[in-house]
């Protein structure tokens, strides 16, 4: 079995969902007493928060890339960076270290296709819903992405931070992501991306009708299959 890096703490509130769902697809894979073998670097995520508010994303990179590099040293065969905004700077941090870093956005791009999802609605930071660094893997596979209008960017965005981020589940809170995804049905959208790893913290397929994909549990699946490959 392969050893997988986690780069966590980006909250470390969706950081011990990575824990919790590889091991639990290892075990369902390998049965017995079988878990991953996993070793973890949590940040303190008030600092880079600040770093990314900032837009010194190079600095980012560089706390991200010593992580990493470190990480490699201890034995890890490969890295996950447990959040999608850090993404942006995954490019950066893989040119610092030999083993490879499984992208959160490809893996995506992957169960979307699976399914036949051509477009969907994109939820996350407003980094991430903004900027192309997710959306253009996405576009580059020829899946088509809505996201947001400006007010509901900001809806999305504060809720994460000043919520999830913090583990406080708020019930109006999820009423007003369940009403930003429904009011984009008539855009022709075919899924949701829940493209923060905390939004699955508060909502689920179960609130939706339309099919939700959570990253952090697409991540998962993908860390525990390639670990457990032969």
């Amino acid at each position: 079995m392969k050893t997988i890096g986690l780069i966590g703490g980006m909250s470390w509130e969706s950081t011990t969902l990575y824990y919790e769902i590889i091991n639990k697809v290892v075990s369902e894979k390998l049965g017995g007493l079988h878990s991953a073998k996993i070793l973890l670097y949590s940040v303190d995520f008030a600092e880079i928060e600040e770093l990314q508010r900032k837009g010194q994303w190079n600095k980012s990179a560089d706390i991200l890339a010593e992580i990493a590099m470190n990480l490699e040293v201890a034995g890890a065969d490969f890295i996950l960076i447990c959040t999608n905004t850090m993404h942006k700077v995954a490019g950066k941090v893989q040119g610092k270290i030999n083993i490879p870093i499984l992208h959160i956005a490809e893996a995506t791009v992957a169960k979307l296709k699976e399914n036949k999802i051509s477009k969907v609605l994109l939820l996350g930071t407003k980094y991430t819903m903004t900027e192309d660094f997710y959306k253009g893997k996405l576009k580059a596979k020829g899946i088509d992405v809505v996201v947001p209008n400006e007010e509901d960017i900001e809806i999305v965005n504060e809720i994460i931070f000043s919520e999830l981020c913090l583990g406080k589940i708020n019930e109006k809170s999820k009423e007003k992501y369940i009403k930003i995804i429904n009011s984009y049905k008539d855009r022709g959208i075919e899924g949701v991306i829940l493209g923060c790893t905390e939004i699955g913290l508060l909502i689920n397929q179960n609130d939706l009708e339309i099919p939700v994909f959570d990253t952090t549990i697409i991540h998962c699946e993908q860390a525990a299959n390639y670990a457990t490959m032969k």
